[in-house]
């Protein structure tokens, strides 16, 4: 049962989940399947399923209203068990990036090195590549920027220059080296022809969409689902045992620690009277403009009609109350003040179970969110 509201004076429930997104839903159908316990998930949004949350617009297009989420992964055992509530349109994701007035192949890749660089030049870069990294290989651009090799070096400063340094500041306020490694690392340079964005073995996107699949998990005789509701101010009416929370762990603290930094996203949407925008689902925009991408989610679902809804990212500075918190800040001062908050976490260990992408300020693909609930699943099962 969803309500949008309120709830029973002294309602008494075994597990208090706070947010409804991938890590609270998988934890919460667990819960009530798995151990026949009862679950109040209480979401302080509107709607289920987090930032993965899809909804038809006026114009009747199904749009990804916090971005374009496309499912993938190569845990046969999360692509299981979310197919339990869905089945799913087969779907290979590709983007573009808007380099010198040409649209390239992201992550790049030979085919961006043929469409960049005269035939005989793309050749002579192709074959070193094989050569120093080998066919297939992904290599993170700061690494190849170490590349002794004079042409390789030439080759890594265009792509770091024309790809990652600008789109990087504007998704990030910071340059590359500022940041983990890890952020590099997520879009590699690509030693291969293929194209798509992902190479998982199990890729596609929930044939009747995100939020039909989260209504799926959680619809069970005891879940319950309160919506527009801040958990604190409900939590002195509410009998539980234990808590799951999902939200900002420095949140839940109080701050007493000081604040972990996140980017925020905001989206503008436009409908456009064409059957297709563009060619792919999303487009980079590395250089040009103050968005990052422009995303047309058509590609995604599949739909089948006249006219299609666009959507450009402008990535802006995260404000508590203001705006949504999306990506945590992978530097480390702010892993050291995690490490703070995690800590006091442990000590309460016993009533509230933190995970997810807030709770752990960590970012999580959408198969990495189930992976880690349906984990903590199983350390709940055998404490």
């Amino acid at each position: 049962m969803i309500k949008t509201g309120g709830c029973e004076s002294n309602m008494k429930v075994d597990w208090l989940i706070v947010g409804a997104g991938f890590t609270g839903a998988t934890l919460a159908e667990r819960i009530a399947n798995g151990l026949d316990q009862k679950v109040l998930v209480v979401e302080g949004r509107n709607h289920i399923g987090g930032n993965a949350y899809d909804c038809y617009d006026e114009q009747g297009i199904l749009i990804h209203k916090y971005g374009s989420h496309t499912f993938h992964t190569n845990s046969k055992l999360v692509w299981d068990y979310l197919s339990r509530f869905t089945q799913w349109r087969p779907y290979f994701h590709e983007v573009r990036a808007y380099v010198d007035g040409i649209k390239i192949p992201l992550p790049f890749n030979l085919n961006a090195l043929s469409a960049l660089f005269s035939p005989q030049y793309a050749q002579k870069l192709e074959s070193l590549l094989i050569r120093q990294y080998g066919f297939g290989a992904k290599i993170p651009i700061l690494k190849l920027r170490d590349s002794a090799h004079e042409e390789l070096g030439f080759l890594a400063d265009y792509i770091y220059q024309k790809v990652f340094h600008r789109y990087t500041i504007k998704q990030w306020d910071l340059k590359p080296e500022e940041l983990d490694q890890s952020v590099s690392a997520r879009v590699p340079v690509y030693v291969s022809r293929d194209n798509r964005y992902f190479q998982d073995t199990y890729q596609g996107i929930p044939l009747h969409g995100f939020t039909t699949m989260f209504q799926r998990m959680l619809d069970h005789p005891k879940i319950k689902v309160l919506l527009n509701t801040d958990y604190q101010e409900i939590a002195d009416e509410i009998r539980y045992k234990r808590m799951i929370y999902t939200g900002p762990i420095d949140s839940f603290f109080g701050y007493k620690h000081g604040q972990l930094p996140y980017r925020s996203l905001r989206f503008h949407f436009e409908t456009h009277q064409k059957e297709w925008y563009q060619e792919v689902g999303t487009v980079n925009y590395p250089n040009e403009y103050d968005f990052t991408r422009i995303l047309e989610q058509k590609h995604l679902t599949g739909q089948v009609v006249p006219h299609t809804t666009i959507s450009f990212v402008y990535p802006q500075p995260y404000s508590p109350g203001e705006n949504e918190p999306y990506y945590p800040i992978p530097r480390k001062e702010n892993s050291q003040r995690y490490s703070l908050y995690k800590q006091e976490a442990e000590q309460i260990r016993d009533q509230v179970l933190f995970a997810g992408r807030l709770a752990d300020y960590q970012y999580y693909n959408m198969d990495q969110a189930v992976a880690r609930a349906l984990t903590l699943f199983k350390q709940i099962v055998t404490e």
